[in-house]
């Protein structure tokens, strides 16, 4: 061993130097050079920092720089995030998206367009004017419908919800809700007075009959029995006139 190396090192580094830092890691950590001011000094590292990517070989992990306008990256050639002004497109990043695309700011990456979609209109509304069905001939009738899809920032926007037309109808007067309301009120009562009369006469009734029946059976009770008169032609004896 080179007397400037030593295997009694810290941060995970399995040889080190008092110069250059780590020159060896211990297994599974990623080896990566650092820059302070003028010097390079090797540290070791369980993931690779912002701007690198991680290579294992038999031998040694290392960290190797993204290219430079990639934040972060999965190989050289493969960028997953993008720094500042650029817009990540299938693994690059671009200045300026290709033509179909556009560029969304909120995930800094090229997206395709999205257009505006809607459903089918409703059926048309029943005529009204001032949201009354009656007391007119000429009122309009609506019909709506929903957007399904909201449009991004390039695609096309959505049209007209909801649309209006002229309508015609047969003239009809529109019924007073209070005086409606009164005459149903008084009919109810009316019912309801003619019932309870009904049923009172009724109660009248079976009572007057209940009372003369158990006046006829205590008459019954209390009357003796009349005995009955003999019959006044048995007593009788014939007469004979012939002399």
């Amino acid at each position: 061993v080179h007397p400037n190396v030593s295997q009694g090192c810290q941060g995970g580094c399995a040889t080190c130097s008092d110069y250059n830092g780590c020159l060896s890691c211990k297994p599974r950590l990623f080896f990566v050079l650092e820059r302070i001011g003028m010097k390079q000094i090797g540290v070791c590292l369980s993931s690779c920092p912002s701007g690198y990517y991680g290579t294992r070989y038999p031998d040694i992990n290392k960290c190797a720089k993204c290219k430079a306008d990639c934040d972060t990256c999965f190989t050289r050639n493969f960028c997953t995030k993008c720094k500042s002004g650029f817009y990540l497109y299938s693994g690059k990043c671009l200045e300026k998206c290709p033509d179909g695309l556009e560029a969304n700011n909120h995930t800094m990456e090229c997206t395709s367009i999205v257009h505006c979609e809607t459903s089918e209109w409703s059926p048309w509304s029943p005529c009204m004017k001032k949201g009354k069905t009656c007391g007119f001939k000429r009122g309009n009738e609506v019909r709506v419908r929903e957007i399904i899809q909201h449009p991004s920032a390039r695609g096309n926007p959505c049209p007209a919800t909801t649309e209006s037309r002229k309508c015609i109808v047969q003239r009809k007067r529109c019924q007073k809700e209070g005086k409606g309301k009164k005459n149903r009120e008084e009919k109810r009562k009316k019912s309801n007075k003619d019932e309870s009369k009904e049923t009172r006469q009724e109660s009248k009734g079976r009572a007057a009959r209940r009372q003369n029946r158990e006046q006829r059976e205590s008459n019954n009770k209390t009357q003796p029995k009349k005995r009955k008169a003999p019959n006044k032609d048995q007593d009788l004896v014939p007469v004979d006139t012939a002399h």
